[in-house]
């Protein structure tokens, strides 16, 4: 699973392979069970992940108990937790694993400690940051541009592997339509 980590050092910088292999023994890769909640809404977060293996939900829960799935991150995605630097700030989101999860997880004192023996290290993450942002953004506004049919066809093109991995009424709240919705688009695609 680690060469998954140098793929993207390799990617977004130049750290010589020796550097490479120090950073990648240094950081702490750890396995969650299926269920496991890695931040409650409300919590304030300590500790940002990169996925190497598994499915993670990013929802909340609003004031008529209702859950909102905003996200899914699997492999090879970074759940980074912006407001993890102001420290008293409470975080609108859950994280919970729908599967066995691998994770690189790190809280912001490692990350500190990293940044200051590799320079090239913050460049990265850097980079990483700003690619992840931009797909965001871009998501984002195809999201509020389509219908729910485009949403589906676009879940389904750039996410296939979600439909077999996430129970349908989280990916119908992720989409922002009711589950019955959600099963008479795939009923009428599926013809």
């Amino acid at each position: 699973m680690k060469d998954v980590l140098y793929k993207y050092m390799s990617k977004f910088t130049d750290l010589t392979l020796e550097e490479q292999k120090v950073i990648v023994e240094d950081i702490c890769v750890k396995d969650y069970k299926k269920g496991t909640v890695l931040l409650k809404q409300g919590e304030i977060p300590s500790k940002c992940y990169f996925v190497l293996k598994g499915c993670i939900r990013q929802f909340s829960i609003d004031e008529m108990g209702k859950e909102i799935t905003s996200n899914f991150y699997t492999e090879e995605q970074s759940i980074i937790m912006f407001h993890q630097s102001h420290h008293e700030s409470l975080s609108p989101y859950t994280y919970s694993c729908l599967e066995n999860t691998v994770l690189v997880v790190c809280d912001a004192e490692t990350e500190n400690t990293m940044y200051d023996q590799y320079l090239k290290l913050e460049t990265m993450i850097r980079k990483m940051t700003e690619e992840n942002l931009i797909q965001v953004q871009d998501d984002f506004a195809a999201f509020i541009a389509s219908t729910p049919e485009e949403r589906y066809k676009a879940l389904l093109r750039k996410q296939p592997d979600l439909f077999d991995r996430v129970p349908q009424h989280q990916l119908a709240s992720y989409l922002g339509i009711t589950p019955e919705s959600f099963s008479r688009i795939k009923k009428r695609l599926s013809e």
